[in-house]
Formats: structure tokens, sequence, C-alpha cells
């Protein structure tokens, strides 16, 4: 069953056309038998219609052109009836590679309609042999039409697939790319942090030093498994993964952020929350506490997660403040991770001092 669920590769489909060609071949030699008409042409006929069938996949308009002309002679000799089965055959490849000026195809196919609709009423005095080609022309028209239409929207339908894939793809990129950036800006900055205050007194304190770099290890042991489990999703998604980080490690966030001088008072109402806005409130707090620790520390810093119809985060410090905000890749990343819900984001300073990042999070319209 699984052969039959997989894509087959090119070579497995020109093999296909082969056994197509082949029962080409014999159906029209059994028609074409008892026509009267030469051996060669007998012959001729039907290998003409059916051989380049075979290749119809590398070389698809040569191919329709090839065959077609050998069709009308076949139904104007009265030799094969539904010759035009075989160029409309090579004419759904046309029809789904066509590119660019694939309208001029379109176009003669529509004008060869139109003439057999024009020429279907032929005078019952004409020969015999133009009774039968305008007999086959009209079911020939429909076919072709059928099939070009066919062929048109399953290449529509392949471009519309291929477009989903790739805007799949950057929006992957884009998540990944967020992921990282959380996960190194806020060990890297705890650690920035640290080492400069163990340089600072590891002559004077060496016991604040000591701290200090314990601090270092713990954090730098902590990214380390964060993105050992951010590279496994990529290297073997079947892989028995650990959960995302969502509520339940948001104290630990605030630890490391008391480990590198921020005094943290973390209030958190905890509530059901989806995998995908847990770990969104997650990287929120993430990112507002390394930025605490970067531009505030030492300082005091208040954060309230609240989950009701939607999920509320603010992050305040009592620090010196920034002045104007910029908006580097940190608060963008929050801000991104906000719009993906449609909720809203603000950060900036506060005029009685310190810095506030609050955001809300409505993630039960996407569910």
């Amino acid at each position: 069953m699984d052969v039959f669920a997989q894509r087959l590769s090119r070579g497995q489909l020109i093999a296909l056309d082969c056994l197509a060609a082949l029962g080409f071949t014999l159906a029209y030699l059994s028609a074409v038998s008892s026509a009267d008409l030469p051996t060669w042409a007998r012959l001729a006929l039907p290998v003409g219609l059916s051989i380049p069938l075979a290749v119809r996949r590398l070389w698809p308009r040569t191919v329709f052109w090839t065959v077609l002309p050998v069709a009308v002679a076949a139904m104007a000799l009265m030799a094969i009836s539904a010759a035009y089965v075989a160029p409309a055959y090579a004419l759904y490849l046309v029809a789904l590679t066509a590119r660019g000026r694939g309208w001029i195809l379109a176009a003669v196919v529509t004008v060869t309609a139109l003439a057999a609709l024009t020429i279907a009423g032929t005078p019952a005095s004409a020969p015999v042999w133009w009774t039968s080609l305008v007999g086959q022309l009209l079911p020939g028209a429909a076919a072709f039409g059928a099939v070009w239409t066919i062929g048109r929207a399953v290449a529509a339908r392949r471009a519309y697939a291929a477009r989903l894939s790739e805007q799949a793809v950057v929006e992957e990129r884009l998540r990944i790319a967020r992921e990282l950036h959380d996960v190194v800006a806020h060990s890297m900055g705890l650690i920035a942090v640290k080492a400069g205050v163990a340089n600072h007194v590891i002559r004077t304190r060496p016991d604040e030093a000591s701290d200090a770099l314990r601090v270092i290890e713990t954090a730098s042991r902590s990214a380390l498994v964060e993105m050992r489990h951010l590279l496994g999703v990529l290297r073997t998604p079947e892989a028995d993964l650990r959960p995302a980080p969502g509520l339940d490690g948001l104290e630990e966030l605030a630890d490391r952020a008391r480990m590198a001088g921020v005094r943290v008072d973390l209030d958190v109402d905890p509530g059901p929350l989806p995998e995908g806005a847990a770990l969104a409130v997650y990287r929120i707090v993430q990112e507002a506490l390394t930025n605490v620790v970067k531009h505030a520390a030492p300082t005091s810093c208040r954060v309230k997660v609240e989950v009701g119809e939607v999920a509320s985060i603010e992050v305040v410090d009592d620090g010196p403040g920034r002045g104007p905000v910029e908006f580097g890749h940190g608060l963008v990343g929050m801000r991104e991770r906000i719009m993906m819900y449609g909720g809203a984001f603000a950060a900036g300073p506060r005029p009685e001092g310190g810095f506030r990042v609050a955001a809300t999070l409505p993630y039960g319209e996407i569910s």
C-alpha cells in the first residue's frame, strides 16, 4: 500500500508512458487491420500515433505536434476511429508544463473547436472521407478542450501547493530564528553580566566571583540543553522530545534573573493554555527579563501573568529606564509572537522611572 502512496519518480513515469505507448500501438494495430490501406500504411499510422507517446514527458510539445498530423491523416483515411485520443494524451503534459506563452496553444485548441463546429453542417453530398473527418473533429475538439482544461487546473493546483510549501518553510525558518534568538540572547545576557562581575571582583572578593561563575555555568548548561532540544527537532522530528517550555518554567526564569542581580517578584495566575500560546508567554517573559538584566541590573522587577479570556503579561522594572525605545531583535521578536495571535504589545520607559513591557495574547481566537 505504501508503494501507491509514494510519489512516482521521473523514471517510473516515463516507464508508464512506455507501457501506455505499447497499449496504444496494439489498440491501433487492431483498429487499422481491417482498413483498405497498403501494408506500410497499416503499420506506419499506428506506430506514428503511438511510439512518440513514450517520450512525451521529455519533449511534450514536440510529441504533440508530431502525433497531431498523423491523427488527422488517420481520421481522413477512415483508418482509425478516435485517433484523436493519442494527441489528446500528449496534450495533457503540454498543458501541464505550459509557461508564459501557453495561451498560444490554448488559442489553437479553441480555433480547432470552433472550426469543428463551423464545418459540422457539412452537406450530404460531401465525400465520405470528409464526412468521416468532420464526424471525428467534434469529439476530438471536445477531448482536446477537456484535456487542456484538466492540465491547466492541475498545473495551477501544483503551483498553489508549491507557494504554500515555500511559505511554510519561510515561517518555520522565522520560528526557529526566534527560538534561537530567545535562547541565546537570554543566556548570553546573563553570562555577559556575570562575567563582568567576576572579572571586576575576582581579586578583591573571590567568593562573589565564584558565585558569578556558578551562575555562568548554570546559564550556559541550560542554554546548551535548549539548543540541543531545538536542533533535535530539526534533525529527527520523530524523536521523543521533551515538552516545550511554558508557564511552569517561569519560576526558573525568575531564579536565573535573581542570580544575575535582579530582585524578581513573580505573580502567575495560571490557567489552561494551548502549548503554542504557553510557549509564546514563556518567551516574552524570558526576553523581557533578559532586557532587565542587560540594561537595568541590579534592580527590582515585577512579573505578572494572568490567564483568563486572554493571557496578559506585564514586566515592570525599577531601573533607570532606557530613553526612546529602539526595537532590536528582542522587542521585534516579542511583537511578532503577539501579532501571530492578534494581540496587543507595548514597551517603553515609565514616567516615574524604569521600563514596562505589556502584552495581551487572545489565544482563544486561534485554536
